[in-house]
């Protein structure tokens, strides 16, 4: 039996010393695996494997989510004092996102339009929140002036999150009432990158237009690739499912 417990302590030193090559790590880690088996495997593990890791990736959004379920406020209230105590751009960033993870598009709006001044004028990560803030606020005027926004990041940052831009652009021309333009944006969005959210997305404004054959057909490409997710790409997506499914059944 020690020689089986052995042999096991070598093979997890072996399966860690593969990664630490693969990864590039500092070949110290070699030494470190192959002299002390058990122990160079549990400090390999803990501070190089598992931070990097998609297990320490979930157990962070758990960790976040819990956090958000018994003290939702926090993220807030600490935005709003770090701006208080030092009223940086980044700071008014942060606050700003806070108050849209929070539901008041309002107020975001209000922060992204402050930071964008100066220096940040044409800051895409501040444009790119502006126009996701202006589209959660929910009226055609905001709807109207997120296009603009969306064009602006365009010209300016052509390269900038490219998939989820062309989604907001498409969210916005629907959102002003824009129809052909609308379409057109999900069709490329969708025939680019094709991911859940714009398929989702353009299933519920399809419906919503009156084109349940198109809508339908898509869900049905939708429902096929579900099939062959993992669990993890189930639960990650579980959100637009319900939003592609629940607009058909409206």
């Amino acid at each position: 039996m020690p020689f089986i417990g052995l042999g096991l302590h070598v093979v997890v030193a072996i399966f860690f010393a593969v990664h630490a090559m693969k990864t590039g790590r500092n070949l110290y880690w070699l030494i470190i695996l192959f002299s002390f088996p058990l122990l160079g495997s549990i400090v390999y593990f803990l501070v190089e494997y598992l931070p990097h890791s998609r297990l320490n990736r979930g157990i962070n959004k758990a960790a976040g989510a819990a956090m958000k379920l018994l003290d939702p406020e926090r993220e807030y209230r600490e935005a709003s004092a770090a701006y208080d105590l030092t009223p940086t751009a980044q700071n008014k960033i942060r606050l700003a996102k806070a108050a849209l993870e929070r539901g008041n598009a309002q107020e975001a709006v209000r922060h992204y339009d402050d930071a964008l001044t100066g220096p940040f004028a044409s800051d895409p990560e501040l444009l790119f929140g502006l126009g996701r803030s202006l589209l959660a606020e929910g009226s055609a005027a905001a709807a109207v002036r997120a296009c603009d926004v969306v064009a602006r990041l365009s010209a300016t940052h052509p390269d900038y999150r490219r998939d989820e831009t062309a989604l907001l652009a498409a969210r916005a021309f629907a959102g002003a009432g824009r129809r052909d333009e609308a379409a057109r944006a999900f069709e490329h969005a969708l025939g680019t990158y094709n991911n859940v959210e714009t398929r989702a997305r353009y299933i519920a404004w399809l419906a919503q237009q009156g084109d349940t054959a198109r809508a339908s057909t898509l869900m049905e490409d939708l429902q096929k690739a579900a099939r062959h997710w993992s669990s993890h790409a189930r639960d990650i997506n579980r959100e637009w499912i319900a939003l592609a499914q629940g607009s058909l059944k409206a």
